[in-house]
């Protein structure tokens, strides 16, 4: 399924994820699956000016392109669940614009270079913006969790499968 291109919104990679995970299945479901895993990001060198201050914070949120799959899904078996969701209620690739986020420890910049820890993204993965982690901000109190209520520690031990291949 595609989605009109009428409104169509470009965006342009601003450097790469890098991760020892090459292939799909088998990877972390989500950085708390992956709180040792190592990688780097590849910013764009033209870039790197706009990584002023942010070795000041020690996670950093990372939005990017689901590059590997094709189509979406508006009623998908999530990883954590075996009952059909719809799929703005997982964390799901298979998505109307792919997009994925993962907030990552910052360990270190070396130029251009972010070495991060806790990633949980495939080995090549465009990266569409960098944000600073603000606990104030970003970790709201919230009461209610969904289907997720019973599951979401199941992140930290389940992989990636087949289960979003391209049909």
């Amino acid at each position: 399924m595609a989605l009109p291109e009428k409104d169509a919104i470009i965006f342009h990679p601003i450097g790469l994820i890098r991760s020892p995970f090459d292939s799909l299945e088998g990877m972390p479901i989500q950085p708390s699956g992956a709180k040792d895993v190592e990688g780097r990001i590849e910013l764009h060198g033209a870039l790197e000016e706009g990584l002023q201050d942010l070795e000041g914070f020690s996670h950093i949120i990372l939005l990017y392109h689901f590059h590997k799959n094709e189509g979406y899904k508006l009623k998908l078996i999530p990883f954590m669940d075996n009952e059909e969701r719809g799929v703005f209620s997982t964390r799901a690739p298979r998505r109307p614009n792919m997009i994925g986020m993962s907030t990552v420890e910052l360990i270190r910049i070396e130029g251009n270079i972010l070495h991060i820890k806790g990633v949980d993204v495939l080995d090549g993965s465009p990266l569409i913006d960098i944000k600073p982690y603000v606990k104030k901000f970003d970790a709201v109190p919230a009461d209610r969790f969904g289907w997720l209520e019973k599951n979401a520690d199941k992140s930290e031990i389940l992989k990636s499968d087949e289960r979003f291949v391209e049909d």
